[in-house]
């Protein structure tokens, strides 16, 4: 998995590339959360360009939305597909995040 780093301003964009799983999660916890911390928490992971995530990529997730929580904030994630909103559902997860269709909704949420 790639792993790229945009600003929009005051933003910071996470965009993973490729199926977020067991041999990645860990990576992208720890850069979520040093983003985290540059940006103020204002952070939008962007998973359009993921296909898929597994049990591990979502329980990376959960953890950087509790450490957001315990800021007053909340991860955004942009972009979901159809696969990822239905493990969303599945897994009673969807409101544990802001969702937005697009990056620029998620990095507009925070004006």
């Amino acid at each position: 998995m790639k792993i790229e780093e945009l600003n929009y301003g005051a933003v910071a964009v996470v965009r993973p590339i490729g199926a977020l799983t067991q041999d990645d999660a860990e990576r992208l916890k720890t850069q979520m959360l040093e983003v985290r911390v540059k940006s103020l928490g204002r952070l939008v992971l962007d998973a359009s360009n993921v296909p898929f995530i597994d049990s591990r990529g979502l329980e990376v997730l959960v953890e950087v939305s509790q450490q957001l929580t315990q800021t007053g904030q909340v991860l955004k994630i942009a972009g979901v597909n159809d696969v990822l909103r239905e493990v969303f559902e599945l897994t009673e997860l969807t409101c544990e995040f802001e969702h937005f269709t697009d990056v620029n909704s998620a990095v507009r949420s925070f004006l």
